[in-house]
């Protein structure tokens, strides 16, 4: 917007050297504005998705021996474990497979 009325000003108001100053002038905040703008959204990664859960710690809610449920993130999954794991212990997700994770017991 600035870069807007830069031109506007400079092609009714100001003469000589001056038109190009101001033009410039606009034109550099209109790109520093840009870059900040851009790297304000590009600050961390998204964090949506089931690739997300890959790591977090769930709660097996059916024993998985070796297929159950848990719940990770408020969420009740199907799961399929690596090693046997009895119903209220605590898993990590290890992998997602389509609508299941793959986990194995904490250490």
């Amino acid at each position: 917007m600035i870069l807007v009325v830069a031109l506007l000003a400079a092609w009714l108001w100001l003469d000589g050297p001056w038109q190009w100053v101001v033009v410039g002038a606009a034109a550099l905040v209109e790109l520093a504005e840009t870059y900040f703008w851009w790297w304000l959204s590009h600050r961390r990664q998204p964090a949506v998705g089931v690739e997300t859960l890959v790591g977090r710690r769930a709660a097996v809610v059916v024993a998985c021996d070796p297929e159950g449920q848990v719940r990770v993130a408020g969420e009740l999954w199907r799961a399929r474990a690596l090693e046997p794991a009895a119903a209220g212990a605590e898993v990590e997700v290890v992998a997602v497979e389509g609508l299941s994770l793959v986990v194995r017991p904490c250490a």
